[in-house]
C-alpha cells in the first residue's frame, strides 16, 4: 500500500490530493488567484487528517513540474523538496501539460490528438500535444498563436484544445477544421494520481538537491520608467 501526496500549484489553482496505489482517496483546491502559500500547508494537513494517515505513511512526495507561474511553480516545489527531504522519501514530477491532457483523455472526447494551452501573458501560451495514449507528438514550448503559427496543427486529424490559454485563441482555432475548444480544464492535482504511481513504480525519482521547476521561460523583472521631467 503506497499513499503518494500530489501537489499542483503551476497556475492559479493550488490543488493537493492523497492517493493510494494511484487512486483518488481525496483532495482540496482553490482557484482564487495566486493564494498558494497561504492555502498549501493547511490543505496538506487537512487531506491527512480527513483519512487518518500519518505524515510519516507517505511513500512519496509528487509535484506539478510546469511549465507555468513562476511564483505558483516556486511555491508548490519548495513545499513538496521539503516534504520529500524531511521524510526521506522520493520526490516525483509530473508535467503539468500532461495533468491536463490526462483529465480531457478520461472525458471520452472522441477525439484523437490533445493540445493543453496555458497562458503566458499576450498572446502567447505553454503548449504541446499528445495522442490518445498520453505519447508526446509537439514537444512543451512557448508559442505565439496568430493565423500563420496555428498552422502548426494542421496536420491532426482531429484535435481538441483546452486550458486558459486557449480561451485567448479561441478565434484562431476556429480556422482549423476538425478541432475542437473544450471548457473548464485547468491543472488540478486529482488527475496526478495515475501519473505519479506510474512514476512511482518506474522509480523514476527526482534528486532533491537539484530539482528545479520547469518555467520553460526566463522569469522577468521589469521596473516601472521614470520621468525625467
Amino acid at each position: 500500500m503506497h499513499y503518494i501526496l500530489n501537489i499542483e500549484t503551476a497556475t492559479t489553482v493550488c490543488s493537493v490530493s492523497i492517493s493510494q496505489d494511484g487512486h483518488i482517496l481525496g483532495y482540496k483546491e482553490i482557484d482564487n488567484g495566486f493564494t498558494h502559500s497561504e492555502n498549501l500547508h493547511l490543505f496538506i494537513n487537512d487531506l491527512l487528517i480527513d483519512f487518518n494517515i500519518s505524515i510519516k505513511q507517505l511513500s512519496a512526495i509528487a509535484i506539478s513540474k510546469g511549465p507555468g507561474s513562476y511564483t505558483g511553480l516556486r511555491i508548490g516545489v519548495s513545499a513538496a523538496k521539503g516534504l520529500a527531504y524531511a521524510l526521506n522519501i522520493p520526490l516525483i514530477s509530473v508535467d503539468t501539460l500532461k495533468i491536463m491532457a490526462y483529465q480531457v483523455s478520461q472525458l471520452n472526447t472522441g477525439y484523437d490528438f490533445f493540445c493543453p494551452m496555458i497562458d503566458a501573458r499576450r498572446m502567447e501560451v505553454y503548449t504541446c500535444v499528445y495522442d490518445a495514449q498520453l505519447n508526446s507528438q509537439i514537444l512543451t514550448q512557448a508559442l505565439i498563436i496568430d493565423s500563420l503559427s496555428i498552422k502548426t496543427f494542421d496536420s491532426f486529424s482531429s484535435i481538441c484544445f483546452f486550458g486558459d490559454g486557449m480561451l485567448k485563441c479561441k478565434e484562431v482555432i476556429s480556422l482549423l477544421q476538425n478541432a475542437v475548444c473544450i471548457d473548464n480544464i485547468k491543472p488540478s492535482s486529482q488527475y496526478m494520481c495515475a501519473l505519479s504511481y506510474e512514476k512511482f513504480l518506474k522509480q523514476a525519482f527526482e534528486d532533491i538537491a537539484y530539482f528545479e521547476p520547469f518555467y520553460l521561460k526566463d522569469f522577468l523583472i521589469t521596473s516601472k520608467k521614470t520621468s525625467t521631467n
